[in-house]
């Protein structure tokens, strides 16, 4: 069977597509911004802490704190229904896809390269 490059790199494209929302939601909930809340001594706790100071005591609605809270606390992107958000939510894809399409293509080289 041969495989080219598009394929492999689309199939790791749209792998990474859908994967990066994973991997966002998992990187949130690492650094603090769990299900339950903002987790005390954690790094999520630290900015929210350096946020609310530099707003003169509160944390700014549909700021990046706010919004990374939010993906934590319901572990989807659900974010990406507030229009202002979609293209950060586009870039998160983007990103993931790009990875995905490099990695398939490198695996391809690998397996040429053995041959």
């Amino acid at each position: 069977m041969h495989v080219t490059a598009g394929v492999v790199g689309a199939t790791g494209a749209l792998t990474g597509g859908f994967a990066a929302p994973s991997v966002v939601v998992a990187g949130l909930h690492a650094i603090g911004f769990g299900t339950g809340g903002i987790g005390a001594g954690t790094i999520a706790a630290g900015t929210m802490s350096s946020a609310a100071i530099a707003n003169g005591g509160g944390v700014v609605a549909g700021g990046v704190i706010a919004t990374a809270q939010s993906i934590g606390a319901t572990g989807t992107l659900a974010y990406m229904a507030v229009p202002a958000l979609v293209p950060f939510g586009g870039a998160i894809l983007a990103g993931g896809a790009c990875a995905g399409a490099v990695y398939g293509g490198w695996k391809l080289a690998q397996l040429l390269m053995t041959k």
